[in-house]
């Protein structure tokens, strides 16, 4: 069996990450959303416009990373029906679309981090990674399959499928509470903000910030994005912990959201909220001299990127070396007689294959290694108390 061309495999697999998975005709409200706030300099903005912006981006900032991710997606603690209902519905006013659209897509990016299969991985771009994806053709549904736990409630259901509602009631409450400026900048305004500030997520958190665990991915740790995010930009922490509740593992590390469930779960309206024990906490450290499988597999697939591009671009060798070395840039033979480069300085057919086997090989091994880091981490799920549990998120 002939070896695949590495350059041809990553090219073919990431094409929905360019403007060809763009569907552009429905992406136009989305971009007209951006323009609404600058209706402000047409009507009168009062301070409490903007207390109404402030308030409305931490409450739903909150609703998106406690709700829709350390709940839905990664099922980090337990509460009853009825807040996980409230807790859905307000978050579905961030206009993110519906609980299980957001936590199955995100559980798929837990599973495919960094690879042909991660949804929104950086490596396809920032404009994909940011919110290119989201507004594709390919993404646009609910894969049920990939959240089947949260799926069987049929009022999860109901409120994914009608996820315009949450935001079209919250714009007219602002326009009856503040008026025209409390619609322009309390709403659309905090809509706008609290899209990019979640989407950075995505788009940065694997580029900025700095590595404490060894991870099959690039994910980083950013103060930053933690402060915009209310904890959220402790990136690395959580791909090293999925299931732990609180993503600042440091007492300096700034996770808001943690500790609002913590006041929550004091009030016993949350229950069994994970959070790993001590000791892996000094385990997987990159300080400590452990192997960081995620960068090493960034970099030989950047590598692959570079090396398959080149052999693609080679030109087909001539039809044989007898008939090229008839000529003053007559081609260098190999020890076996093939030609190792052509009369244009170009590497002949046999190397060509053998390099592109050679990173396909390579390739494999990092995804193989990548695969077991993986795996075993995600085998470290922890209860409440610290200790290991079944009740493991599927993403």
């Amino acid at each position: 069996m002939n070896e695949p061309n590495i350059g041809d495999t990553m090219v073919d697999d990431t094409v929905e990450g360019t403007a060809a998975g763009m569907a552009w005709l429905s992406a136009i409200p989305f971009f007209l959303v951006h323009l609404v706030p600058f209706l402000a300099f047409f009507v009168t903005i009062t301070w409490q416009d903007w207390v109404l912006c402030a308030v409305l981006y931490v409450g739903r900032m909150f609703l998106i990373t406690a709700g829709y991710h350390r709940y839905f997606a990664h099922r980090s603690y337990k509460m009853g029906r009825v807040p996980q209902f409230l807790t859905a519905l307000g978050a579905t006013t961030a206009a993110q679309k519906g609980p299980l659209w957001w936590a199955g897509h995100h559980r798929m990016h837990h599973r495919f981090t960094d690879t042909d299969r991660d949804i929104h991985s950086p490596r396809d771009g920032f404009w994909w990674s940011h919110v290119g994806w989201i507004l594709s053709n390919r993404y646009k549904e609910t894969d049920e399959s990939a959240i089947r736990d949260f799926a069987a409630y049929p009022e999860l259901r109901l409120l994914d499928k009608f996820n315009w509602v949450g935001p079209w009631v919250l714009g007219v409450v602002c326009l009856v509470i503040g008026g025209w400026g409390g619609l322009i900048i309390g709403f659309f305004l905090s809509t706008v903000l609290l899209w990019h500030g979640t989407f950075i997520v995505n788009s940065l958190a694997h580029v900025f910030g700095r590595r404490r665990f060894a991870t099959p991915d690039t994910s980083r740790n950013s103060l930053f994005i933690a402060l915009v995010t209310g904890g959220e930009g402790w990136h690395n922490n959580h791909h090293y912990l999925p299931a732990s509740a609180r993503q600042g593992l440091m007492w300096w590390e700034i996770d808001t959201t943690w500790y609002v469930l913590r006041a929550l779960a004091a009030l016993h309206i949350v229950s069994d909220v994970k959070r790993p024990p001590a000791r892996l906490l000094t385990q997987s450290r990159l300080r400590d001299g452990a192997f960081d499988i995620g960068m090493f597999r960034s970099y030989w697939e950047r590598a692959a990127r570079l090396a398959g591009s080149a052999t693609n671009g080679v030109s087909s060798l001539r039809a044989s070396s007898s008939d090229a070395g008839s000529g003053p840039g007559a081609d260098v033979g190999g020890d076996n007689g093939e030609p190792v480069v052509d009369s244009d300085g170009e590497l002949g057919a046999g190397p060509r294959q053998a390099l592109s086997g050679l990173i396909h090989r390579a390739m494999e091994s990092a995804d193989e290694l990548a695969s077991s880091t993986r795996r075993m981490r995600d085998g470290a799920v922890f209860s409440s108390r610290g200790t290991p549990t079944d009740d493991a998120p599927t993403g």
